[in-house]
């Protein structure tokens, strides 16, 4: 199996130190052909059980990733196949909030990396956010937030400076679940064994981006790494729940 992607990985939430419910999803694994899929959902609508949200479109893809084989499938073709299951998730989330009047609202981030031998692909709804960290020791965002500061910043009409403090920070411009149809962004990187670290806005709201590179840098374990950096954003407030994914390659394992 010449293309069969090996490394170690962590994933974990944590509900933080103000919220009553943890909405955030983290998996990562690897499927029956060595397929490596890592995926953090961010689910929205509190009392409108976000937590469902985020859970539904994690079972559904993790079982779709489950009986799929990636191994040598050119990318146009897996591209295909993730807008597919992510519709399916769209719908199944969607369906159960007009089905039920206590879930009407909810809806969930998703950030989706599929590590292959040279390539990351990546799927993007919301703000959860995927990054790599490159020879330098620096991370480098693959994801554009897609949220209405976010749009203001990169139309020029606001300054980077101003997004934390923004009024309207938190508004999402997509999310998975709130209609029928979905968008999705997807995008091939190529990928040189960098680590790679998905997660959702607790912990980078809660930790400057040069600590989580100091973290992510050092040599311990990626479990230790992990809670590390949701201790580290819990003692700087814990402002939210935090879904953390991290991926670093064997350098023997291709």
């Amino acid at each position: 199996m010449k293309n069969k992607v090996i490394g170690t990985y962590c994933f974990k939430t944590d509900l933080g130190r103000i919220r009553i419910t943890n909405e955030d999803q983290a998996i990562a694994l690897t499927n029956a052909h060595g397929d490596v899929m890592l995926l953090v959902c961010d689910g929205m609508g509190g009392q409108n059980h976000g937590d469902l949200a985020s859970r539904l479109c994690k079972d559904i893809i993790v079982e779709e990733f489950n009986k799929t084989k990636f191994l040598n499938m050119p990318a146009v073709f897996v591209k295909m196949w993730l807008k597919t299951i992510i519709k399916k998730a769209n719908s199944a989330v969607y369906d159960e909030s007009i089905r039920n009047p206590i879930y009407k609202g909810m809806g969930t981030t998703l950030t989706l990396a599929l590590v292959r031998k040279n390539s990351l692909i990546i799927a993007q709804i919301g703000d959860s956010r995927a990054y790599v960290l490159t020879k330098d020791n620096k991370l480098k965002q693959l994801t554009n937030d897609q949220t209405y500061v976010a749009y203001l910043y990169r139309s020029g009409q606001i300054k980077e400076s101003d997004m934390k403090t923004h009024p309207k920070r938190h508004v999402l411009l997509n999310a998975l679940g709130i209609y029928p149809s979905i968008s999705v962004d997807i995008i091939t990187y190529k990928y040189n064994k960098e680590p790679v670290l998905l997660c959702s806005d607790g912990l980078y709201n809660n930790i400057p981006v040069s600590d989580i590179e100091s973290i992510i840098s050092l040599d311990d374990t990626p479990q230790q790494k992990c809670d590390e950096l949701i201790s580290l954003a819990n003692a700087n407030g814990g402002s939210d729940n935090i879904a953390i994914v991290y991926w670093e390659a064997s350098i023997h394992g291709y």
